[in-house]
């Protein structure tokens, strides 16, 4: 993409008004100040469905497109330029008015286990109880360690380790990434390898939406898109496209750079954790796309499409 001959003078960042999301929004801010120091950036936060609406699982109420519609709207109605989004929030799907323009370099991908009595999982004794918020870490969770009670875990950040705190759950599965922006890192008491727990696609990882017909826009988000954390994430987004859609299923899909290819692995599951599909492939960078639509055949190939039938 060509540098923007024009500069900008005002640019809006649309931006749920968690702290989290907030970090995201101010940090995408400070960097494109850096970029345009004549350029006046403005947050216009907003409250979304999906933080509205704490008391049952994402998979019941719609997934995580709760997270970005009041925002999209905000894109539409030109009240935004961009919105920052953590890409495991993205839809798999955009409609077409959208487009994802960026994809920043990637914070830790994996999970975090936090907890106030154990330093691991493998510490925690049985009937002890777990808290996360998704059927992907759940999944895991119950096949890995079927003596631990896994349970419903929802709200922010700070709404979670509150209810860790208070002694609601006995530990908690989180997103490395958001306890090490938000400056609590010191709350995890070890990264889950990703062999323990695949993360979600995109994890880690901070993208920019703006309207598809705004090229400006997006010559104006390019110098901040990461080549390589953008092939990464095209490749997890492929494997959960192909497979679940827009759904909330079970599934993990990770890429990472090895000796300047992709290595690619993805999993879809039953939430009871009695079920799954695994493969893994290796293939080039700028083939991201296609790699993630070989992996989901693969993962077809060993069973997947009778465990989303299961899940229905």
């Amino acid at each position: 993409m060509t540098e923007p001959t024009t500069p900008p003078s005002r640019i809006v960042i649309a931006t749920r008004e968690s702290r989290l999301a907030l970090w995201q929004a101010e940090h995408v801010k400070a960097r494109l100040e850096g970029l345009y120091p004549d350029c006046s950036v403005e947050l216009l936060g907003m409250t979304t469905r999906g933080d509205q609406i704490l008391d049952r699982p994402l998979a019941k109420v719609g997934g995580k497109g709760l997270f970005v519609k009041e925002l999209e709207t905000a894109l539409l109605d030109r009240r935004a330029d961009i919105a920052v989004h953590s890409m495991k929030d993205v839809p798999m799907q955009l409609a077409g008015e959208f487009a994802l323009v960026c994809v920043s370099e990637r914070e830790v991908p994996l999970d975090a286990f936090v907890s106030n009595r154990y330093a691991s999982l493998d510490d925690m004794p049985p009937g002890a109880v777990v808290g996360t918020s998704s059927l992907r870490r759940e999944a895991q969770l119950h096949a890995q360690y079927p003596m631990l009670a896994v349970t419903s875990l929802r709200g922010n950040l700070d709404t979670r380790l509150r209810k860790l705190d208070e002694g609601q759950y006995d530990a908690i599965i989180l997103a490395a990434a958001g306890l090490k922006r938000l400056g609590l890192g010191d709350r995890i008491r070890s990264e889950l390898p990703s062999e323990v727990s695949l993360p979600a696609a995109g994890q880690g990882a901070l993208g920019i939406e703006a309207l598809a017909d705004r090229p400006e826009v997006a010559a104006w988000m390019a110098p901040l898109n990461d080549p390589m954390t953008a092939a990464c994430v095209a490749a997890e987004r492929a494997v959960s496209r192909a497979l679940a859609g827009s759904c909330e299923v079970p599934l993990g899909a990770f890429a990472v750079p090895r000796d300047g290819a992709l290595w690619l692995r993805g999993f879809v599951a039953l939430p009871d954790g009695t079920r799954f599909a695994r493969s893994e492939r290796q293939g080039a960078p700028e083939d991201a796309e296609s790699l993630g639509l070989a992996l989901a055949e693969d993962l077809r190939a060993q069973g997947a499409e009778a465990i989303l039938s299961a899940l229905g």
